[in-house]
């Protein structure tokens, strides 16, 4: 059975539909991907068939492609969230952005050697429900 996916900007001006199953889930630690999330990683859905709709808001999707790479990322261009592209082999979708539930795992860690040098044993970091006072 084919799942849909839905998701959208933090400001909701853009919306979006996946169409498909995802195929693959990796946390990718480059430094590109690093840089652009402002995080230890970015968290990247991959579906091999399926169809990205743009629901509204598509014309404020931006793409920055950074010259002589395959690095791609899209973004609402009103609140800078992280939005699908799709490419040749794939839809890639930022899991952040979703509406509705992730239904798999991760399935690795790539460009782990990359890694930031303050990423290591976060689990055993000091948790709290909300922000600490």
């Amino acid at each position: 059975m084919t799942h849909k996916h839905s998701g959208s900007c933090l400001c909701g001006a853009v919306a979006f539909e996946i169409d498909g199953d995802f195929d693959k889930f990796f946390l990718c630690h480059c430094s590109r991907c690093r840089k652009f999330s402002g995080t230890a990683h970015a968290s990247n859905l991959f579906s091999f068939n399926g169809k990205l709709t743009w629901l509204s808001g598509e014309e404020k999707v931006k793409l920055f492609e950074v010259p002589g790479t395959r690095f791609m990322k899209a973004f609402c261009a009103d609140c800078g969230s992280p939005m699908p592209r799709a490419r040749e082999e794939a839809v890639v979708v930022p899991a952040g952005c979703l509406d509705t539930p992730v239904d798999i795992k991760p399935d690795g860690h790539i460009f782990f050697a990359d890694k930031a040098n303050w990423d290591e044993h976060l689990e055993a970091v000091e948790t709290f429900d909300q922000r600490p006072g």
